[in-house]
């Protein structure tokens, strides 16, 4: 049995979350809402990177966390200008989506 692990991250606004989102290569994968007029939950991918979001109040009530491993971390935080920091594990980087939900990029060190 294969096992999956997939983040669900609350949005205030799927359509803005997805642009954002879409900024660093994720791509929308679905969108569901019980009726036109009901909130969105949406599932975007990048590579193996599976995040959920979801405008459903009662899903999720804190910000979150995602913590992603590329292979290249270079050309993500390019697009950001952020800093990457030397970890002795990684070489990384963290970002906040419009919703506040943080995601650390890191790039694995030889050793």
């Amino acid at each position: 049995m294969a096992t999956r692990v997939i983040p669900i991250l609350p949005t205030k606004d799927v359509a803005a979350a997805v642009q954002w989102y879409q900024h660093y290569g994720f791509e929308v994968m679905f969108e569901h809402r019980f009726e036109p007029h009901l909130p969105a939950y949406v599932g975007i991918k990048r590579d193996d990177a599976e995040i959920h979001l979801s405008e459903h109040t009662g899903d999720i009530v804190t910000p979150g966390l995602v913590y992603i491993w590329v292979d290249a971390i270079g050309p993500l935080a390019a697009l950001s200008g952020a800093v990457v920091d030397e970890m002795p594990w990684a070489r990384d980087f963290e970002i906040a989506d419009p919703d506040g939900n943080r995601l650390r990029f890191a790039e694995p060190v030889a050793g």
